[in-house]
């Protein structure tokens, strides 16, 4: 990957280094929490004959805290999305090289297709770094003429 492209996709990674901390987090706590609960609430409703009633709320209280930090986690995991395509969006409309055209027309690719947003966005990067290439040849070739 170029080194102008690298530069961007760092500075996006640090807007969303917090979502993936907090989501990461919250999806290794959620599935332990959740079939701790699910396997014992099981033993304890199925296999054991006498009810444990105080143990089977503790157990559902477990198994609803996982099931809610797994809620949470999908919820920052939409917001990382949302804050990339806001960054994304941004950057390109700030771009002097292209024409507001290309620039629109690449900001609706962006939230056309989410999922293939960072290609778009390193597509829209290889084409800025080209124009810039392109205006410094530019003073060169008019001279030669």
């Amino acid at each position: 990957m170029p080194n102008y492209a690298k530069k961007e996709l760092l500075k996006l990674e640090e807007v969303m280094a917090p979502f993936m901390k907090r989501a990461s987090k919250y999806r290794m706590w959620s599935l332990p929490l959740v079939a701790i609960s699910f396997i014992n609430l099981i033993i304890l409703l199925f296999v054991m004959p006498e009810k444990h009633i105080p143990m089977i709320l503790v157990y559902g209280v477990i198994g609803a805290f996982g099931l809610a930090l797994s809620k949470e986690a999908k919820y920052q995991q939409k917001e990382m999305l949302k804050r990339s395509a806001d960054y994304i969006t941004n950057r390109i409309m700030k771009s002097d090289m292209v024409s507001v055209s290309f620039k629109k027309r690449y900001v609706s690719l962006v939230k056309e297709q989410p999922f293939l947003m960072m290609n778009h966005f390193t597509s829209f990067l290889e084409k800025e770094e080209e124009e810039k290439e392109h205006d410094m040849d530019e003073p060169y070739s008019s001279t030669n003429k």
